[in-house]
């Protein structure tokens, strides 16, 4: 482990000064930066002259039938207190170039947007949103092809891939433990609590718009396979992830001690019965199903530190991917084919991130380019890239800063990555 995340470590209990040292480290490599992007093919599909960005990592902006793509047009993407201002939905032709603003949203955060996705099972008809409408958070359902739209009672995290169920969170009580992934629109009530005894999570019947509350709160969280820790812990839950057939889930559950987060990954099926504690050790950050059994994710494991492990659910069963290669935190997740894994990097010293490309079939790695990070975008309002596939697994899709404003790439997959010298 490298000497700045054995310091990054040891500063986890000092939040303030931890912070400060990073934003010194980031300035400082940002004036030593030549600037440049080194990423051969790459697109930008976004227009100039204002902010532009998706989203997360495990939703597409391609439409099925790969004639059109959606992302955002915030104008508060610099901003660390996001405010509720009305942010165009963008529908981008890909044969024209043109942009076209389908609807509006009042809800956004600098990591995962307003959840805006294509909506199953055809993913080219209809598109579901976040926002923020008669003074609560909702979802809305916007139909392409005769522009009306169906406001959902709740506002959703995961979707399933036919259309037809999502799992949600409260995202004010998440904005005031995780910003840059909440909203701001209401205020808090549960701030003060550590561990309130009311819902966490719920289920959406999108097809009915009905609300289904799941069997725990976070203070039966706190109470089920409990460390010393979580009594005096603010809980949260995120990171809510529905596998394919969407029969079982996946989340985080963490809770912050003077500062210190400790994380822990629970599956449970489709109703928030038969819990497994997957992962326990100490971090977990991002995570991804493969298919309904298989789960890769960066965590930390007592055997193998810090790494990319690939994870099955209901069994401790684990193996490592690019041990000693890939040992900095990313967003993966596998092509539709399964023949690749993508991931990508934090800005290093110079304010370079990196895409990297995994072939599933020998473990192979790739760097396939770096893109510069520009310094306005830093602590809650960072740009991550988020890479996220096309469904033909031909193409990824990623959220970049490499100049004024955050902009929206496209870049080829296939495999000469591997050619290459």
């Amino acid at each position: 482990m490298s000497a700045i995340r054995l310091l990054a470590k040891k500063l986890t209990r000092f939040p303030r000064l931890k912070r400060t040292m990073k934003n010194v480290y980031a300035f400082t490599g940002n004036i030593l930066s030549d600037k440049k992007t080194e990423m051969p093919g790459l697109v930008q599909i976004s227009s100039n002259g204002r902010d532009h960005n998706f989203g997360y990592y495990d939703k597409s902006p391609w439409s099925k039938d790969q004639k059109y793509m959606i992302y955002l047009a915030p104008e508060n993407a610099g901003k660390e207190y996001v405010s509720q201002k009305s942010t165009p939905i963008i529908l981008y032709d890909r044969m024209s170039g043109e942009e076209t603003i389908l609807a509006r949203t009042h809800v956004w955060n600098s990591q995962q947007g307003c959840m805006l996705q294509w909506l199953g099972p055809d993913f080219s008809s209809r598109i579901l949103f976040n926002d923020f409408r008669e003074g609560r958070y909702c979802s809305v359902v916007y139909n392409l092809e005769n522009g009306t739209e169906t406001v959902l009672q709740r506002p959703v995290y995961t979707v399933s891939a036919d259309g037809k169920i999502a799992i949600t969170l409260d995202f004010s009580r998440l904005n005031t433990f995780r910003p840059g992934y909440g909203y701001s629109n209401l205020k808090d009530s549960t701030s003060h609590e550590m561990y309130p005894d009311m819902p966490c999570m719920w289920k959406l019947d999108i097809e009915n718009n009905t609300v289904e509350e799941l069997p725990f709160t976070y203070k039966t969280l706190s109470e089920w396979k409990p460390q010393e820790s979580m009594k005096s812990g603010y809980h949260k839950v995120n990171h809510i992830m529905l596998n394919p057939s969407a029969t079982r889930f996946m989340f985080i559950h963490r809770w912050i001690v003077d500062g210190v987060t400790y994380h822990r990954l629970i599956t449970c099926d489709i109703n928030g019965n038969e819990m497994y504690l997957l992962l326990d050790d100490g971090m977990v950050s991002h995570n991804n199903w493969k298919n309904d059994k298989t789960i890769i994710s960066y965590c930390y494991s007592v055997n193998d530190g810090d790494a990319y492990h690939v994870l099955h659910d209901m069994s401790q069963e684990r193996e490592v991917i690019g041990k000693n290669i890939l040992t900095i935190d990313g967003h993966p997740s596998y092509s539709p084919d399964g023949k690749y894994i993508i991931t990508d990097t934090y800005p290093d010293w110079k304010r370079k991130q990196h895409l990297f490309l995994i072939r599933v079939s020998d473990g192979r790695i790739k760097k396939i380019g770096s893109i510069y990070s520009n310094i306005r975008y830093l602590n809650e309002t960072r740009c991550d890239l988020h890479p996220r596939w096309n469904y033909d697994s031909k193409e990824i899709c990623f959220d970049g800063a490499e100049g004024e404003y955050r902009q929206v790439y496209v870049l080829k997959v296939d495999e000469n990555f591997f050619k290459r010298l």
